[in-house]
């Protein structure tokens, strides 16, 4: 009987459904596609909203942030609010539902190159890094990865 319990524990605490959830407990619903966030943006300085993307690069030393796609060659980098939680490093391709704020931020170059090397761009790619650069950064206070 122990033994069953103890199964059924476990069991409860999986993914429902293959969805995989991180940080505040969330829903897709309400979600807006990745792609119009820039244009919700325009007219905002922050944005307190849900998002569902393609996930196109993750930090490759703790998954401490990742990048989702928003169209046109564009990306936003995602940070998890607080530093409460982490994502898997393996998700790039994935879809996420992401529930946070979103707002314009100037990253330094400092800071691009750091980007840079988590995500094991090599030697030379990092040092063409050379301006800061103005972008939308999501912060998410929680993730479902699909």
């Amino acid at each position: 009987m122990k033994n069953l319990l103890f199964i059924l524990a476990i069991l409860a605490t999986g993914p429902v459904f293959g969805q995989t959830a991180f940080g505040d407990k969330i829903t897709a619903d309400g979600a807006i596609p990745a792609n119009l966030l820039a244009s919700k943006m325009k007219t905002a300085d922050s944005l307190a909203v849900k998002v569902t993307g393609t996930v196109v690069g993750v930090c490759q030393n703790k998954g401490c942030w990742m990048q989702l796609d928003i169209g046109e060659g564009k990306m936003i980098r995602v940070k998890f609010k607080d530093y409460a939680f982490f994502v898997p490093k393996d998700i790039s391709g994935k879809t996420v539902v992401l529930d946070g704020r979103a707002y314009h931020s100037t990253t330094s170059v400092t800071h691009l190159r750091h980007y840079a090397q988590d995500a094991g761009k090599s030697k030379a790619e990092i040092e063409k890094i050379t301006e800061p650069e103005v972008n939308i950064v999501f912060e998410a206070r929680g993730v479902i990865v699909m």
